[in-house]
């Protein structure tokens, strides 16, 4: 079966967020004054083959784990579902 994993990868709560930051003081510079705390991510999708769900939420937890973050300073959570 075919799964479509969506991967939301964030800074650690814990650390700081320059780019976060940055965008989130400039909100006030565009009218946006009640906007705040921003945290910028990344955005993952990522097709995979598997005999079920369970194998393929295994696949994409391991891809996030070995490649696609830093887990001193990244966290992801993910969905999958069937395509």
């Amino acid at each position: 079966m075919k799964f479509t994993a969506k991967i939301n990868v964030m800074p650690q709560k814990a650390l700081l967020d320059p780019q976060g930051k940055a965008v989130g003081a400039n909100l006030k510079n565009i009218g946006l004054e009640t906007c705040g705390n921003v945290r910028i991510g990344k955005h993952i999708t990522m097709e995979v083959e598997a005999a079920d769900v369970a194998t393929a939420e295994a696949m994409v937890k391991q891809a996030c784990e070995k490649l696609f973050i830093n887990p001193v300073m990244e966290a992801f959570e993910f969905t999958v579902s069937a395509s």
